[in-house]
């Protein structure tokens, strides 16, 4: 059985021009992504309403039993962990949290300062859906440099967002300059940070990972941040 044969008849512009494609299309400014399109959603229903076709439950029951036995090694431990990531973009540097972490992605909201609180980590609080939450600058607390010349974006128009992140019920928005998306990658592939690295920027870096966008020929270098140590910094810096 091929899965994929049984999307045959959806329509998946997300994977051209959607969020997973290209980026071309117009709805992306009104919807910001693919999965808040009412053309996603109906894809969704038509592929949970199909009729199940001959001997689909005996093969995906084989084929989770041999999931079963790959999830071990000849040393009976586990394979290397999967972890899923939103990529963004800080001023030059491509950066990624877990994905568990982002809560919802927004169109840029008006920032109110706080009298005698607000600083360069702390912005003010914005609202997002009529909740008032605290927005700090992701640049300032890794120490980010201001790019002074034009950065290379992944596609000509880029709109800037900002994201609201949540864990353990503390909640954070921050801005960022260009949004990717979510991306998958195994634990073994990260790699050191360089000593060349900003040193606030190393401190929150578990590692980087290479990573090669969709229709780009360039690989860029991602930096996963540590979510429990930016979680901690700024409950203490902030609160």
């Amino acid at each position: 059985m091929n899965p994929i044969a049984t999307l045959s008849n959806i329509e998946r512009c997300w994977n051209s021009i959607g969020i997973e494609g290209d980026r071309s299309c117009p709805q992306l400014a009104t919807h910001t992504h693919c999965r808040n399109c009412p053309v996603y959603s109906t894809a969704g229903r038509h592929l949970l309403e199909r009729s199940i076709v001959e001997n689909y439950r005996q093969e995906w029951t084989q084929l989770l039993a041999e999931s079963r036995v790959d999830e071990k090694s000849s040393f009976g431990l586990p394979t290397t962990q999967s972890l899923t990531v939103v990529i963004f973009r800080l001023q030059r540097e491509w950066l990624a949290l877990s994905a568990q972490i982002f809560k919802e992605m927004t169109l840029p909201s008006v920032i109110h300062t706080l009298p005698h609180r607000s600083n360069q980590i702390l912005r003010g609080l914005v609202n997002i859906r009529g909740e008032l939450l605290l927005c700090i600058s992701l640049n300032h607390l890794l120490n980010l440099e201001v790019a002074n010349t034009a950065v290379p974006t992944l596609t000509p128009v880029v709109y800037s967002r900002m994201v609201v992140v949540e864990k353990a019920g503390n909640t954070w928005v921050f801005a960022v300059d260009e949004l990717y998306g979510v991306h998958r990658f195994n634990s073994d592939e990260l790699q050191d940070a360089p000593k060349s690295m900003i040193q606030a920027t190393q401190n929150y870096t578990k590692g980087l990972f290479h990573w090669q966008p969709t229709f780009q020929k360039q690989t860029l270098s991602v930096s996963y941040l540590d979510d429990e140590l930016l979680f901690s910094t700024l409950a203490r810096k902030v609160h």
